[in-house]
């Protein structure tokens, strides 16, 4: 669910033509009706990606907007991005830097990842920040590894700058790896 920068990319009710207040019994009979529309083996031309990939976007969006916890987290996220307004880079957490702190004796390890701003200073979030969205960091030898927590789907947050106006969203999803820096 990576974005492009400066990208616009369609909702999850767009792709099954429902609203964002739509029942369950709304968007169900909608999936139905747009899968029997898409279905490769259904269609009566060559296989073409385009197809493919429209299936593959109906069933994800079935997916999430069919499981009342997944449709709370993709709500948010999707409130959230609309009030954030405009930012200046949509990256990956894989994208990233790691810095440890702590682990000492009595000590708890807390994990920060952060991005270059173009003014110099840094984006940063750390890993109880990131526990709150439904993410933990791992440090698995030289990677650190971004784990699930619950069963959220991919997430973004969006990071001001320590020091200009910029923003910049970044966007979680469980497996993936930052390499750590040493």
């Amino acid at each position: 669910m990576l974005l492009g920068q400066n990208t616009l990319h369609e909702t999850y009710y767009q792709i099954l033509s429902v609203k964002e207040d739509a029942s369950y019994d709304e968007i169900r009979n909608s999936y139905r009706s747009a899968i029997l529309h898409s279905h490769p083996d259904k269609l009566n031309t060559p296989r073409r990606s385009s197809d493919e990939e429209k299936f593959l976007k109906i069933q994800k969006a079935w997916q999430v907007l069919s499981d009342a916890e997944l449709r709370v987290v993709y709500d948010n996220d999707l409130r959230s991005s609309r009030q954030d307004g405009t930012t200046a880079d949509e990256i990956s957490v894989e994208d990233m830097s790691v810095e440890i702190a702590g682990g000492g004796e009595d000590e708890e390890v807390v994990m920060e990842v952060f991005y270059q701003c173009r003014c110099g200073d840094y984006f940063s979030v750390d890993s109880s920040e990131l526990e709150t969205m439904g993410f933990a960091l791992v440090r698995d030898g030289d990677v650190v590894r971004v784990r699930r927590l619950g069963a959220f789907v991919a997430s973004s947050v969006v990071l001001p700058c320590g020091s200009c106006s910029l923003k910049t969203r970044v966007w979680v999803d469980s497996d993936m790896k930052i390499p750590l820096s040493l």
